[in-house]
């Protein structure tokens, strides 16, 4: 099959578009490597410029690590959840400008302890209240966060709710809790991983606002001209399943830029932009570009990190909880029962319900957990999630059997290897790693050839996909400087 014809196919069935196919010749200005949200953010904003466009993807589907797909009685967000913040976010301003509802969600949750009895919902929503916050005000020397937050969570213990004290067991496990949960913010394998001080920078707004039932694909619908049978964009040709292997650029020299597939196929254009991910950058980075790229950059992409976050959601036929979020507490002595095959079950501490389903529900997990699911047969980690389930919520209901499972797979994935990427504790040796990163190869008349784009690039706002989105747009404006797009 053509692969103009794959993508009028996924177009077709995520979009419901009329399907558009350029019969432009093969000359392009930009190609770019890529079609996660800074691909298309990129692409799109070069062919509303009017330059002719080439994007090319290696996976069979656009989204990179959004991943909208239909299960349960709707539509469940395998990669990006939520968007984060919504004063100054492209994506937000992106549904807003085309009347598409995104809806804030309410994350208050409920706790349960191993032993199926309730938790103190009240005092487990303080404590983390209180370490989240005071992440806000970190100290002056470098540290790492796990370590900071349990200091000052003590601190405010003894201060607040001395008698908690002698709870050695509930401070442990709540700590443990806590690890898991920063890991699920920061995609990191512990929180001891990552720096007390960052440069991320919170948007305004509510941080957890979903697309619910149109899902976060439609972003992408809206940038590419195809939502709501949009035609796309005339000057802009896509390529799926085209995995680039080789990257010439002009270096001491003059020219145009030769990008190379795994199928043989070989694009020229002006310049490209590149897009993949920092894990696919640390695995082929020294074979992807000839000449190679400078020191500076290879050092940037070995000590930035990206972790990885994961999720098993499933479907049931009915929903049959009634809080918005789940909050799964140990006791330790239920913990040491499993066995060390077993004992990634007992990081299975977070539970939410995806807004664009109303019978689904989502576990994560984080680093080694995650990696060590995505290698499980799929009947053991859905036989062990029950488990789970049945042991801390089946006390007082009735939990029926699923109808089905997905499993994220962003680190065995290779054309992700990751999720997103954090502040680690090497952000002060190497401070303009990220910088460094997002800087383009010139050429030898200082004419940018090869650009990078990916939220790993944003020095600010990495991790998100406003982050990526708005990379970008800065990658495809350094094309445009006279643009008024």
């Amino acid at each position: 099959m053509k692969e103009y014809t794959k993508w009028c196919l996924v177009l077709c069935v995520l979009g419901s578009a009329n399907c558009y196919v350029s019969t432009m010749p093969n000359n392009y200005d930009t190609i770019v490597v890529g079609l996660g949200s800074a691909g298309v953010t990129a692409a799109s904003t070069l062919a509303n410029a009017g330059r002719r466009v080439l994007a090319l993807e290696a996976q069979d589907r656009i989204g990179g690590r959004v991943m909208t797909v239909p299960f349960g009685d709707g539509v469940v967000e395998v990669g990006a959840e939520w968007i984060h913040g919504t004063e100054g976010s492209r994506v937000y301003q992106t549904a807003i400008q085309n009347n598409v509802s995104v809806l804030p969600q309410d994350l208050s949750f409920q706790v349960y302890m191993s032993d199926g009895s309730l938790g103190n919902k009240e005092l487990v929503n303080e404590l983390i209240e209180f370490c989240l916050q005071t992440v806000e005000k970190p100290p002056e020397k470098p540290e790492p966060l796990g370590k900071f937050i349990t200091r000052q969570l003590m601190k405010y213990i003894n201060d607040k709710h001395p008698e908690l004290l002698n709870e050695k067991d509930f401070i442990a496990e709540f700590l443990e809790m806590m690890n898991l949960l920063i890991n699920n913010y920061e995609a990191s394998n512990d929180w001891n991983d990552v720096s007390v001080q960052t440069n991320y920078e919170e948007l305004a707004g509510h941080q957890h606002t979903s697309w619910h039932r149109h899902g976060y694909k439609t972003f992408f619908e809206i940038l590419l001209n195809t939502y709501n049978n949009g035609t796309g964009l005339p000057t802009l040709d896509i390529e799926l399943n085209k995995e680039v292997t080789l990257i010439k650029w002009p270096k001491n020299t003059t020219g145009k830029v030769q990008v190379v597939c795994k199928d043989g196929d070989v694009y020229t254009a002006s310049n490209v932009i590149v897009t993949v991910s920092l894990g696919v950058l640390k695995e082929r980075c020294s074979s992807l570009f000839s000449p190679a790229l400078p020191e500076g950059k290879i050092t940037s992409i070995d000590k930035l990190s990206i972790g990885v976050l994961g999720k098993i959601i499933l479907s049931f036929p009915e929903k049959w909880w009634n809080y918005n979020s789940y909050v799964f507490l140990w006791k330790s002595d239920h913990r040491k029962l499993y066995s060390d095959d077993d004992y990634w079950v007992t990081k299975l501490q977070h539970m939410s319900f995806p807004a664009g389903s109303s019978n689904t529900m989502t576990f994560w997990t984080s680093g080694d957990t995650t990696k060590l699911v995505e290698t499980l047969p799929e009947d053991v980690v859905k036989r062990k999630v029950m488990e789970l389930l049945r042991k801390f919520m089946g006390k007082n209901m009735t939990i029926p059997e699923p109808t089905d499972m997905i499993r994220s797979t962003w680190f065995s994935n290779p054309f992700t290897r990751g999720s997103y990427t954090h502040d680690n504790l090497l952000m002060h040796e190497y401070p303009n790693a990220r910088a460094i990163l997002g800087e383009p190869l010139v050429d030898d008349s200082g004419a940018p050839k090869v650009l990078f784009a990916g939220e790993a690039t944003d020095l600010t706002h990495f991790s998100t996909v406003h982050g990526a989105s708005d990379s970008g747009f800065r990658e495809a404006m350094r094309l445009l400087p006279s643009s008024k797009v």
